[in-house]
């Protein structure tokens, strides 16, 4: 049994996960503002874990940042928990030496996932892209999750698609999570709400275009909605070209997608399939399946616990 813990912005989840996925108890705290409350908030949480089940084997965890996986100390983190920078995440996590603690980024923790009980199972080579509000991905790479230099590998929602392009938050322009990320597509929902569209995303949110969200362009995209359809087929459009590169780079046996705008199904992945067959093939002479994740677990527990359990070379 392993430990899997999440450490996100508003929430920490922790759960004791067995050999099959299953999670066997689990708890989630509010995530405290500064580190005096941080780090004893956590291991109250672990305690009462540990107490109500057994000790764990190992400890995966999930944060977002740069993350050094050979020490754990998180090298860069921006945002809320910014007090974390320069911190161990095997010291915070508070347990005994001899229990082994793996820390990586969300993107590289959900392909461990589905590497110990998902999509990518047995496999060498994977690509794995989170989609959600912006766009996140991993890599595995001849049986190896991909790092890199100093960690940065894997940073795919910032492949450069438009040279031209719309400024990303990572200071370039036309990054791909400009064109496809569950805001890019917000964002040009809100701007043919504001131009006053014929269209259902006008008269349900003409008072307030802000509230568009991505689940519901592409439920207007599904009814035929002709305003959702273009938005939607041109995110699609640019993230296929996008991925048809990166076959081209990583050569995979598959491409998982997870991240909520993902949750869209069929309405993603059929279109999305289309257009990277019809780009790659020419050159790959196959097609390279694109898939949702298996695991689907939205607290980010398993993913963590998988960190702990993956296959190390």
């Amino acid at each position: 049994m392993v430990l899997g813990i999440d450490i996100g912005g508003s929430q920490i989840r922790a759960g004791m996960v067995d050999q099959e996925g299953a999670i066997l108890a689990s708890r989630t705290i509010q995530t405290p503002a500064d580190l005096d409350t941080f780090l004893p908030s956590l291991q109250e949480a672990i305690g009462w874990l540990v107490e109500g089940t057994e000790f764990p084997s190992g400890v995966g965890v999930g944060c977002k940042g740069l993350i050094d996986p050979d020490s754990t100390r998180i090298e860069s983190l921006r945002g809320p928990l910014h007090f974390l920078q320069g911190l161990r995440i095997a010291d915070i996590v508070g347990l005994p030496l001899e229990v082994p603690v793996f820390a990586d980024n969300d993107a590289r923790v959900a392909l461990s996932g589905e590497m110990v009980w998902g999509a990518a199972r047995g496999r060498d080579n994977v690509l794995m892209l989170t989609l959600g509000n912006g766009v996140g991905g991993a890599a595995l790479v001849n049986g190896r999750l991909l790092r890199g230099h100093s960690g940065m590998a894997g940073h795919m929602g910032h492949l450069t698609v438009d040279p031209y392009g719309a400024i990303c938050s990572c200071g370039n322009r036309g990054c791909l999570e400009t064109v496809f990320s569950a805001r890019a597509i917000e964002a040009d929902a809100w701007a043919a709400v504001h131009r006053g569209c014929d269209s259902v995303l006008t008269r349900l949110f003409r008072e307030q275009p802000q509230l568009a969200s991505c689940r519901t362009v592409f439920q207007a995209a599904r009814e035929g909605d002709a305003v959702a359809v273009a938005i939607v087929s041109r995110a699609i459009h640019k993230l296929g070209a996008a991925l048809a590169g990166l076959l081209h780079i990583f050569d995979p046996e598959i491409v998982i997608l997870g991240g909520h705008v993902a949750d869209a199904g069929a309405d993603l992945l059929v279109p999305l399939q289309e257009e990277v067959w019809n780009r790659s093939r020419g050159l790959l002479g196959r097609d390279v399946p694109v898939v949702e994740q298996q695991v689907a677990d939205k607290s980010g527990i398993i993913g963590a616990a998988g960190l702990a359990m993956a296959p190390r070379s």
